[in-house]
């Protein structure tokens, strides 16, 4: 199975004139960090852009992108060795693989929300409750940070 297959989703989220807007990402620009973050910088937005790819109800990878810099959040760095977007996303991070008895545990940058109201932390504490899964995880993100009803519409966590 490709990474393309279990794409749970894929989201762009972008402030304009301090309003969020969101879209999906197409498939084609998921499988690499680099090419996501190609993608990334084609979105207006008054700070950047934010992407979140969920794979397989396993973990994400939520990138931000402003200018030239990109910063990189894996949410479970023993992804890497089953899924490309997770090992491409370590490999931006110049971080080892995991050996196979290493716990899961987020790689990379836990401070890039902190200027948005979600500082390190908290996204660590997060990142660290086992109970949930990583669309929950990214709607709790999104919450936080004043969009998470657009979010759980877009993905379809919303009751109906």
């Amino acid at each position: 199975m490709t990474d393309g297959d279990a794409i749970d989703f894929a989201i762009v989220a972008y402030r304009e004139e301090g309003i969020w807007q969101l879209h999906e990402i197409v498939d084609d620009v998921l499988d690499s960090v680099e090419t996501l973050a190609a993608a990334l910088r084609r979105f207006p937005g008054d700070g950047g852009a934010l992407g979140v790819v969920a794979v397989d109800e396993d973990f994400f990878v939520l990138l931000r992108v402003a200018g030239a810099s990109t910063r990189i959040l894996l949410s479970d760095a023993t992804a890497a060795d089953e899924w490309e977007l997770a090992r491409s996303a370590l490999e931006e991070l110049d971080l080892p693989l995991p050996d196979e008895d290493d716990e899961q545990e987020p790689a990379g940058d836990l401070g890039l929300l902190a200027d948005l109201g979600v500082n390190a932390m908290d996204l660590g504490l997060l990142l660290d409750d086992e109970d949930l899964y990583p669309d929950e995880m990214v709607s709790e993100i999104a919450r936080k940070l004043g969009f998470g009803r657009l979010f759980d519409d877009a993905v379809g966590l919303t009751s109906a």
